[in-house]
């Protein structure tokens, strides 16, 4: 390929890369879209199993964290779920929902893949795959994008080469680097939507490696029920996953592990079993295994109708609460995205363009916005793309 002017270089061919691309390209744009990978959406095909969940109905701006907590409403409401589903079965893609209005894939998400590409190529997209850029430069409200010892010029750059989340994957920091080449300020980042790890205090708990439960989970004021999962080195499951992005280090997380239970549900048993114990009372309702390493640490002895009413207090009070305090996570190798990025404060919320920057545009993952589990980073990154690739 011999260097060329392009109307628009797409830096990252993941799902915001894509979505921007094909935007632009099916607006008669000339694009052309980089990624260092040998192939597209490598994170879209490992996403939700395989089957890729690809967005979800209950989409809103709440559901994100971001320094600018009202950053994404607008992309978010220009281009909705309903919309994506509709692109989606244009391309006789079967789709089902599960739990929380999480959609996926009946089969593969090469599906997603190939439904994106097909649009790109529709669009007349070029590919540079398997190239990595070797320089990036503004010089007179031009860029020059270096890749494979060609230079490409174009007077509109879209950042979507995502965070450091899946190190495997070849996630770099490279958007990252480039904002700050540029003058754009970066969010502090961290590893959100990440399994935690437990210190030797609570090996205990590390011993039930397997089991899972439906519990209420709670990190400051963010508070999520669904299942957790209890590893070798720690907590996992979507509840933990959800409230690791609002977990701030050397704070415990909270649990309760009988989010059905109410009021003195445990004098209660005791009125009505009073010969059993708290081990076979918590083995009707959790995991046998959980039930009784719950029971040993609580060290409510005998049968209830022998224990005294304080200590049964106590002890239903401390399920609907426990406490634990990770010493950390499992990093970004096990995160599934990155919290933190690229400012909102500089970036247009209608255009993704930053401010001072012109011709300049951050999407996806690399902007400070991070969405719950379950379909809503898939959604930010075809709505940031989309406003990406309208704008240029």
């Amino acid at each position: 390929m011999s260097g060329s002017k392009f109307d628009v270089i797409v830096l990252g061919a993941g799902a915001a890369g894509l979505m921007a691309a094909l935007t632009a390209g099916q607006r008669g744009l000339r694009v052309l879209l980089i990624d260092h990978a040998d192939e597209p959406g490598k994170k879209i095909l490992i996403s939700g199993g395989g089957r890729c969940n690809f967005t979800n109905i209950h989409t809103a701006a709440d559901r994100y964290i971001s320094e600018n907590a009202h950053f994404a409403r607008s992309a978010l409401a220009r281009y909705t779920p309903a919309e994506f589903i509709a692109l989606v079965g244009k391309h006789g893609i079967a789709w089902h929902e599960k739990t929380l209005g999480q959609l996926f894939c009946d089969g593969s998400a090469r599906a997603i893949v190939d439904m994106l590409m097909f649009e790109c190529r529709e669009g007349g997209v070029t590919f540079a795959f398997g190239k990595p850029v070797s320089a990036v430069d503004l010089t007179d409200g031009v860029y020059r994008v270096t890749v494979d010892g060609v230079e490409h010029r174009t007077p509109s750059l879209v950042l979507a080469t995502g965070g450091l989340s899946i190190p495997k994957m070849g996630a770099t920091g490279f958007s990252l680097e480039l904002a700050r080449k540029f003058g754009l300020p970066v969010v502090q980042t961290r590893p959100a939507l990440v399994p935690f790890t437990l210190g030797e205090d609570e090996a205990l708990f590390r011993s039930l490696s397997g089991v899972s439960a439906e519990v209420i989970a709670r990190a400051g004021k963010a508070a999520f029920r669904e299942a957790a999962l209890f590893t070798h080195r720690g907590l996992s499951g979507p509840a933990m996953l959800q409230v690791s992005s609002y977990w701030e280090h050397r704070t415990a997380i909270h649990v309760d592990f009988l989010p059905d239970t109410a009021g003195d549900w445990l004098l209660e048993e005791k009125r009505t079993r009073p010969k059993a114990t708290l081990r076979s009372t918590l083995a009707r309702r959790l995991p046998e295994r959980l039930a009784e390493t719950l029971a040993e640490r609580l060290a409510v002895e005998g049968e209830l109708g022998n224990c005294r009413d304080t200590g049964l207090k106590a002890a239903q009070e401390r399920l609907a609460r426990w406490a634990f305090e990770p010493n950390g996570t499992e990093g970004y190798a096990k995160a599934e995205v990155m919290a933190g990025g690229i400012s909102t404060r500089v970036l247009s919320q209608k255009t993704m363009e930053a401010s001072k920057v012109p011709g300049l545009f951050a999407i996806g993952e690399a902007v400070d916005v991070t969405g719950w589990l379950g379909g809503y980073n898939f959604q930010w990154a075809w709505a940031s793309g989309r406003a990406a690739g309208e704008a240029v």
